[in-house]
């Protein structure tokens, strides 16, 4: 991998990152369409690593808090009720599916899910889908003409159940083409949550699987030649910085804006790729991974 194609990538990685249009999604066909060899699985893992960094100091305050209400509520009983500490379990239990399912389809996620007919597939599908639950949403909140608006849940409603449906729409995200945020953002909004709710939730669920799989990717790298460790590495702190500018932007754009641009965008990507596939310009299956 060359330092230009490091630099490209890792700012795809922080555009897309946090957006519902899949950053591995983006990776992969950034790479397709430049002619490059696939970064693979891995590069993506690494990289996150970079965009995770920027949720943990974005939400740095928020975090701390949590931590630190979840460890006092290991002592003290009185602290489990504590929302803090509640949030520190629930995102404990979120992440356990994607750990269970990450693990399970390890062969699969580097394999035949990175198809780009899948991919297509996916941004239609989950591009429908998040449309949908935009919709329901705004509905709720606007009310109409003969329904008063309703009042949507926040995170002070989130419950062990609703905890565990959040975490499997993040394990959908192991498909290329899904979309972390989109997953869960569109699966809180199905619940009844804000969009300011699901969406902060989301980010702070997607913290200990994308570190979890981030290091866990650099202890199988370290040493084996799959890595080119320095244009990864400048990769990772341009997803950081790049990561960093979209939070920012996008909890203020998701207060009052719709997610409709990013569905049509989404429907028109599949499709454009899914035509390209068909007529035979562009292959559906990665070239050689690039280290």
């Amino acid at each position: 991998m060359s330092w230009f194609e490091s630099l490209v990538l890792g700012l795809v990685q922080g555009l897309t990152e946090f957006l519902p249009v899949s950053s591995s999604a983006h990776l992969r066909l950034t790479a397709a369409f430049s002619g490059w060899k696939d970064p693979g699985a891995a590069f993506t893992a690494i990289t996150q690593i970079g965009t995770e960094a920027a949720v943990l100091i974005y939400f740095r305050k928020d975090i701390g808090r949590i931590i630190s209400a979840w460890f006092r509520s290991l002592s003290d009983k009185t602290m489990r009720r504590d929302h803090d500490a509640q949030m520190g379990w629930l995102v404990i239990v979120g992440s356990i599916p994607i750990g269970v399912l990450g693990v399970t389809l390890k062969d699969q996620i580097e394999g035949p899910f990175r198809d780009l007919r899948i991919t297509a597939t996916m941004l239609i599908v989950v591009g429908v889908v998040i449309g949908i639950a935009d919709r329901l949403a705004a509905r709720d909140e606007t009310g109409g003409r003969h329904r008063a608006p309703k009042q949507r849940k926040t995170l002070e409603n989130l419950g062990v159940k609703d905890g565990l449906i959040f975490g499997l729409c993040q394990a959908c995200a192991l498909i290329p083409g899904v979309s972390r945020s989109g997953a869960t953002i569109s699966g809180g909004l199905f619940m009844g949550y804000k969009r300011e709710a699901a969406a902060r939730y989301s980010f702070l669920l997607a913290i200990p699987a994308v570190l979890a799989s981030g290091l866990f990717e650099v202890k199988d790298s370290v040493g084996s030649g799959d890595v080119d460790w320095g244009p990864t590495l400048f990769a990772t702190v341009i997803a950081f910085a790049s990561g960093y500018a979209v939070i920012a932007w996008f909890m203020k754009w998701i207060s009052n804006k719709s997610f409709m641009p990013f569905v049509w965008y989404r429907v028109a990507l599949g499709i454009v790729i899914i035509a390209l596939v068909t007529a035979g310009a562009l292959s559906p299956h990665a070239a050689e991974s690039a280290s």
